[in-house]
C-alpha cells in the first residue's frame, strides 16, 4: 500500500470509529480538499502533516475537527418540497387533531446542518397552522458538526442559500437584507433549539417525540448503525408519531416494526402497533 493510500485508510478508520460514517477511500480528492482547511487552521502546511499529527498527538479536538470536515452538510430550504406538502396536507393536521387536548408538539430534526430544514418547518407552521399559537412546541435540531450548528443558530444566509428552495414571499416576510446576506426573523430562530449530537453514540433522553425528520443522513452509515438509530427513534417516538427519512432511505430490511405510509409518492414511517 502506498503512503497516500495508507493515509486515506487511516482517515476512513478514524471517521468510522468516531462517527460511524463510511467514507470511500477512492475519493481522495474530496478528502484532500476538505482537510486542507483543517491543516491550515492547525498551522500545518499539508494534509500529510495533518495526518501525521493525528497519528501521534491523540488530540481529541483535532480529531473532531477532522471528522466534522468529512461530514456532508448539503441542505437547502424546503428540500424536495413534497415531504413538506405531506406535512402540510396530512401529517400536521393529524397531529394537531390528536394533540388538541394537550396543546403540545415535540419535533426533532436529527441532521439539521446549517438550519434550512428546521427553519423551513417553522415557516410552514407559521404560515399554515395559526391554531398552534399558544401551543407548547418543543423543536430540537441536532447535528454532529459544531461549525454548522453555530451558523444555524445565527440564522444568517447568503443570497445563494436563500435562492435554493425558499419562496420569494417567505423571503420577504421572514428575512431582512443586510448587505450581501439575509437575516432570519428572530421569532423564527427562537422556535428551534440547536444542539450537538452524534447519532452513532449513546443518545441522551429524547422525551416523547411526535415528529422526527432524519433525512439524507442514514445513507452514510453501515447497516448495524442504521438499525440502532431506527431502534432509538422507535423508543422515543409516540405510537401515533411520524418519521421522515430521505428519498433514498428506508426501514426495509433494517427494522420490520415500522409501517410505511405515503402521500403523493412520498413515503414516511410510523411505529408498528
Amino acid at each position: 500500500m502506498s503512503s497516500r493510500a495508507n493515509e486515506m485508510a487511516f482517515l476512513c478508520t478514524l471517521v468510522k470509529e468516531r462517527a460511524a460514517i463510511a467514507l470511500d477511500p477512492r475519493r481522495e480528492y474530496l478528502m484532500e480538499a476538505r482537510l486542507a482547511t483543517v491543516a491550515r487552521q492547525a498551522g500545518l502546511k499539508t494534509v500529510s502533516e495533518l495526518i501525521a499529527r493525528l497519528r501521534t498527538s491523540g488530540s481529541s479536538d483535532l480529531q473532531w475537527k477532522t471528522v466534522e470536515a468529512m461530514t456532508t452538510n448539503e441542505t437547502f430550504f424546503f428540500r424536495d418540497i413534497k415531504p413538506f406538502e405531506a406535512l402540510r396536507q396530512v401529517i400536521l393536521p393529524a397531529l394537531i387533531n390528536a394533540r388538541a387536548k394537550e396543546r403540545r408538539l415535540s419535533i426533532w430534526c436529527g441532521a439539521s446542518s446549517t438550519g434550512q430544514e428546521p427553519y423551513s418547518l417553522c415557516m410552514l407552521l407559521r404560515e399554515h397552522f395559526p391554531s398552534l399559537q399558544g401551543w407548547n412546541i418543543s423543536f430540537l435540531a441536532t447535528d454532529i458538526c459544531t461549525e454548522v450548528l453555530d451558523r444555524a443558530r445565527q440564522g444568517v444566509f447568503s443570497q445563494l442559500e436563500v435562492n435554493r428552495g425558499l419562496p420569494a414571499n417567505l423571503l420577504v416576510k421572514y428575512f431582512k437584507k443586510a448587505g450581501a446576506q439575509w437575516i432570519l426573523d428572530p421569532a423564527i430562530r427562537k422556535m428551534v433549539s440547536f444542539q450537538r449530537m452524534n447519532l452513532a453514540e449513546p443518545w441522551p433522553p429524547m422525551g416523547s417525540l411526535d415528529l422526527v425528520m432524519l433525512r439524507n443522513v442514514m445513507i452514510y452509515f453501515p447497516a448495524e448503525t442504521k438499525k440502532q438509530i431506527l431502534k432509538n427513534i422507535r423508543h422515543a417516538l409516540r405510537p401515533d408519531g411520524y418519521l421522515f427519512l430521505g428519498t433514498a432511505e428506508t426501514t426495509i430490511n433494517l427494522d420490520a416494526s415500522y409501517v410505511c405510509e405515503s402521500y403523493d409518492l412520498i413515503s414516511y414511517y410510523r411505529p408498528g402497533r
